[in-house]
Parts: structure tokens; sequence; C-alpha cells
């Protein structure tokens, strides 16, 4: 089955380019069924594919076509554990996204658009974690910015849906920059960008420096994409898409791309130890900073927008740590409670007639029950309660930065403070939405969202529960499972012994502590005064967007306009025409020699010919 790897990219596209050239004679919803059976048949395909790993099969390289063989680069997909973990998580929560919004994106004008994008984007992510060198990586790692932009700003006719896909397609271009450039000093270096070829020969090619000028520059490349310090404003603007774009972007999708970027080039960072202590800490530092932003908003998307920074910092500080295996089990469990929460999130939003102000919710759960349920266990995974999933990937990447030692314990705190800030802005979220008194504006009937939006947060709620168990300190199965892609890496494991659980233990209490003080805050049925001091600068995002917009976009604007009004109009434009007038101006002069009369040319002629007489005679030395 494995020549029929190029399917898993082919069926969304072929979806894509269907719903584009036939949707409005498809309708709704067989277009959204469409779009959604050429994801699931990707997720089946890729299951059937990843059996043999199970058993110690080897890992694959498909050659579809040569493309850019001057730099190595074909159409050649890789297929070894780690992307075909990926492939799973891409088409399996992407596939029940997909089946949730045929029931969200009901009536909307531009139905079979909105899933010829989604198949679109899936097919970006999965060129991007199937590619065999960096070349087609990089046109994966572009597609998905494009896609972004599309959905993000799907509702284009809104002003801050447009300005929002505009701000995550600039800002992920600053950070391509930098994947750019690293991609032409690995070219520069190994003369090839395939991936075989560069992790074989790293060791002997690569300097210390070279090495972590190069992963320097692919880390720019996944602040970006990842949502990391000072990259991160693009994505709590993200959410002004339809929520199962947020869903598909924050879970699946996106952001999860720098996170596996590293991951794939951990044989480069290994090389470059201050490389790697600079992604630890931007990633802790991002962790605990977006976490104290999640605390004061009051739209339920944008609380879980600025998590998803938050659990992206966890995930960067585990690569960064060298523990990859933890940082692509965090990425997987997050998938799943993050894809729950927002899909969940969205069917409150759905049943309060498109609210999304907290403040203006209240006493749900008897009314949406399946959403409050399957919610409340996201809520419960995502701050890491024990036996379920985020329990266990967050703590083995909290375990892994204690067994660092030495500077890395700083990071470890951090980390476990973020536990505490986690549990308790997700508690806050659900006492805010479901519990006390009513809040609803008049006129608001809240309801129970249909079987199409209800099946995958049931779905999903299972797999927040249960998929933590693959890798627990008495079994590593998903360590044994990525072995043959991170087995030569030189990985920090967590300790042994009694320490791993006595940490556990330690972030299990902090995450009790985060849920006790949001319920003693909040759980008494009365709004707490949240007006001023650090709840207005958090839900101003600590004033970083108006920053930027002084310090970078204001000049930059200034300078682009002077540039274009002054700078082109006058010294551009004026070369030009300057030289054009002074042609002008020598044809005009040279005009009155052309008389028109035989005898002033024949005397030109004479008097030419006696200059050039003369000259001869000069140069012969006659005089």
């Amino acid at each position: 089955m494995i020549d029929y790897l190029w399917l898993l990219i082919a069926l969304p596209l072929l979806g894509a380019l269907t719903l584009i050239l036939f949707g409005k004679h498809i309708g709704e919803p067989a277009s959204g069924w469409l779009a959604s059976a050429l994801v699931v048949i990707p997720f089946l395909i890729a299951a059937a594919l990843t059996v043999p790993f199970l058993n110690g099969a080897e890992s694959e390289t498909v050659f579809l076509f040569s493309w850019i063989p001057v730099i190595g680069a074909n159409a050649s997909l890789l297929w070894d554990p780690l992307s075909a973990l990926m492939t799973l998580v891409v088409t399996g929560v992407g596939g029940l996204i997909h089946v949730y919004s045929v029931g969200y994106m009901h009536g909307d004008p531009r139905y079979p658009r909105f899933f010829a994008y989604m198949n679109f984007f899936i097919a970006s992510m999965l060129t991007l974690v199937l590619a065999d060198n960096f070349a087609l990586m990089f046109v994966g790692w572009e597609l998905v910015g494009l896609s972004s932009y599309l959905l993000i700003s799907f509702w284009f006719v809104k002003p801050s849906a447009a300005a929002a896909g505009k701000k995550a397609f600039i800002v992920n271009r600053i950070g391509d920059w930098g994947f750019l450039i690293a991609l032409m000093m690995i070219f520069a270096a190994f003369g090839t960008l395939d991936f075989a070829i560069v992790f074989a020969e790293a060791h002997g090619v690569l300097s210390v420096g070279l090495a972590t000028a190069i992963t320097l520059m692919l880390f720019i490349g996944a602040t970006g994409k990842s949502a990391q310090l000072p990259l991160y404003v693009w994505l709590p603007d993200a959410m002004e898409g339809p929520t199962p774009v947020s869903a598909l972007i924050h879970a699946a999708t996106m952001v999860t791309a720098g996170v596996y970027m590293i991951a794939r080039t951990a044989v480069l960072f290994e090389m470059a130890p201050i490389s790697l202590a600079i992604v630890a800490t931007v990633g802790a530092l991002t962790a605990i900073f977006a976490a104290t932003l999640a605390v004061g908003q009051r739209d339920i998307k944008r609380v879980l927008a600025y998590s998803t920074i938050s659990q992206l910092g966890y995930m960067v500080m585990a690569v960064g740590l060298t523990a990859f295996t933890a940082g692509i089990f965090h990425l997987m469990t997050h998938a799943f409670f993050k894809a729950l929460l927002f899909l969940g999130a969205g069917s409150v939003i759905h049943a309060m007639s498109d609210e999304q102000d907290m403040w203006k919710m209240g006493g749900l759960r008897k009314y949406v029950p399946i959403t409050f349920v399957t919610m409340a266990v996201g809520w419960l995974a995502i701050s890491g309660l024990f036996p379920l999933a985020g329990f266990w990937s967050k703590d083995e990447i909290l375990a892994s930065a204690f067994a660092k030692g030495g500077f890395f314990l700083i990071l470890w705190g951090i980390g476990v403070v973020t536990a505490l800030i986690t549990a308790f802005y997700m508690t806050r979220l659900i006492i805010l939405t479901f519990f006390g008194d009513k809040r609803w504006d008049e006129g608001v009937h809240p309801h129970e969202s249909p079987w199409t939006m209800t099946i995958p947060l049931i779905v999903l709620a299972l797999l927040s529960a249960i998929a933590g168990l693959w890798n627990t300190p008495v079994r590593l199965g998903l360590e044994h499972f990525l072995e043959p892609v991170f087995g030569d890496i030189h990985q920090v494991h967590p300790a042994g012994g009694l320490t791993v659980w006595a940490l556990a233990l330690i972030s299990l209490a902090m995450v009790v502590i985060g849920i006790l003080i949001a319920y003693g805050r909040y759980g008494r049925g009365d709004l707490p005064n949240e007006e001023g001091g650090y709840w207005t600068a958090a839900l101003d995002g600590y004033g970083v967007d108006t920053f930027y917009g002084k310090v970078i976009v204001l000049p930059g604007k200034t300078i682009s306009t002077w540039l274009a009004m002054v700078f082109d109009t006058k010294v551009v434009d004026g070369v030009v025409n300057g030289l054009a007038y002074g042609v002008r101006a020598f044809g005009s002069s040279m005009r009155v020699l052309q008389t028109g009369w035989v005898r002033s040319y024949g005397a030109a002629i004479v008097a030419g010919s006696l200059g050039v007489i003369l000259w001869l005679l000069l140069q012969g030395g006659a005089f």
C-alpha cells in the first residue's frame, strides 16, 4: 500500500479543486460530506500504513517525480513513525472538524467554498509533514500560511476578520524569512536539501557555530508558525474565522508545524546547545506569558487562543530540552483536547445565537448537556488532572526539565506555575459558561447542537481521556514507536523511581490549587469586579499590539509612504523623466540642422570633408 501514499495529499487536494469548480452545483450539505470523506479516507489509509511500524517496519521514501534535482529536491514523500503520527493527527482530528463543520456552517452562503479551503488546508499540512526534503517542506510551510489566510478571513465582509487574515499572513512572512535563510545556509553547506543526506552528514560538515546559525534561523520560522514570543500576536486574532477554522489551526495543522519542524531537524539542533537553550527558554516564557493573558479574557474563544499559545510553549520547551518525544506527545494530546474545547466553544456560541462573551452566559449545563460534559473532559485534560491525557504529556515535559537540572530547573518552576494558572483560567471559563445564574440577553434560547456537531465532541472527549495512556512511566509506548526517528538523538529522559511520581504530585497539587482558587473566586454565583489594573491590561494583551503598531507598523507605513510618494515620484521617476527631457532637448537643438535645402547639406558635406582632410594632415605631421 505504500505506493498509494500520494493519495493522502491527492484526495483532499482533489476535494478542494472539485468544490472550487463545482461547489455551487454540489450544494449543501453534499459538499460538506464530500470534503469530510476526502479527509477520513486518508486517515484510514494512514492508519493501515502505520500498523507495520508497530511491528518494527523500516521507514520508506516514496519517489513521485523529479522536481528540482539540482538542489536534491524531488517530489518524494517520507513515511516514518513521526510523519505517520502527524498524518494521523492531521487527518483524524481534521476529519472530525470537517464533520462538525457540516452542521456548524449550515446556511452559510459560501458553504462549498469553506470546505474547499478546509480540504486545501489539510492537503497543505500533509505536504509539510510528508516531505522528504526541505524544499518540499517549505512548499507545505507556505501553503498552510496561505490556507490560514483564506480561512481566518473567510468572513471578509467583517473588517476584523479581513484584518486578522492579513495579520496572520504578514507575521508569518517574518518567520518564513528566517526559515528561508536557513535553507540557503543548509544548501550552501551540503549542496542539497535532501533530509537523508543532510542528517547523515551533519556531524561531519557542520561546525557548532554554523549549526547554531542554521538552527536559530529555523527557530525564527518556528516562532511564526507555532506562535511563540515575539511572533505570537497573529494567533489570538485568528479566532475571527469560523470556529471550526480555529479548531483546525489551533489543534491539528498550522501551529503544530513549528514544533514538528524542530523535531524533524533534531539532528541539527542537537549540535547547537545554545540554540536548544534559547528554544527551551522562549518556550517556557511563552507558556507563562500567554497563560497570564488567558486569565483576563472574556471572549470564550480568546481564552482558548491564548491557551493554545501557552500549550505550544510547553511543546517548544520540550524540544529545546531535547525531550523530542515528550514534545510530540504533548502535541498529540493537545490536538485532542484543544480541538474538543474549540468545537465545544463553537457549540456554546451556536446555542447562544453567536454570543461569545462569557459575562453573558452562565447556567448553560442544563441546556447543552453533551457540550457541557465533553468540554468538562477537555477542561480537566488541559488542566493536567490525573489520569487524563494532558496529565501524562505535560508532566513528562516538566519531569524532563527537572532531570536536565542546572539552569533548566528555572524552566521547570515556570512550567509548574503555568500549570496552576492553566487550571485557574480553564476553571474560570467552565464556571462562567456553565454554572451560576443566567446572564443571557433577552431573546436568546440556548439549545443543544445537532448530532453532526456533538458526535465529534464525544469522540474527542474519549481521546482526551485515554490517549495519554500510550506513554506513561510504566508503559513507554510512544517512546518505542518513535525510537526509529529519535533513537540516535541524545534525548533527556525523566528520572526514574520515586522522583517522577513526586514531581507528578507537585504538578497535580498545583492543578488542584488552581481549580480551588478559581472556584473560590467565581463559584459563588456573583461576578467579581474585573475592571482596571491587571484585568484591563490583560484584556488589551498588555498593549503588545499597540507597541508593535507604534514601533514597527507605523514607521514602516511612514517609510513606505515616503518611498512611494516622494522617492519614487521625484527621484526614480525624476531620473527617467529627466533622461526623456534631455533626449528631447538634444533633438530639438539638432533639429535646426535639418533645413531641407540641398545646398545646405552640400556645404555641410564640404565642411566635413575639409575637416577630415585637415585632421589627417595634422596626424601625418605635414605642419
